[in-house]
């Protein structure tokens, strides 16, 4: 088979397969699941540093420091 039929039937055969839409689908899915984690630990993170500021705030006025 000529080098040329080769590449032809071989970018025919993945024009058809599916699979690989399939795997690109759930790509996808899993890439908005890791930017959804990442927003809600950034949120979470935030709040965590914020809450321990006020208990250092609170520490130092209770001490006099």
């Amino acid at each position: 088979m000529p080098p040329m039929r080769a590449l032809v039937r071989t970018i025919r055969d993945v024009m058809h397969d599916r699979r690989a839409a399939t795997a690109v689908e759930y790509g996808f899915i899993l890439a908005l699941i890791v930017l959804a984690m990442m927003a809600s630990l950034g949120s979470v993170a935030n709040q965590t540093t914020g809450m321990w500021g006020n208990v250092s705030n609170k520490v130092q006025t209770a001490t006099g420091s």
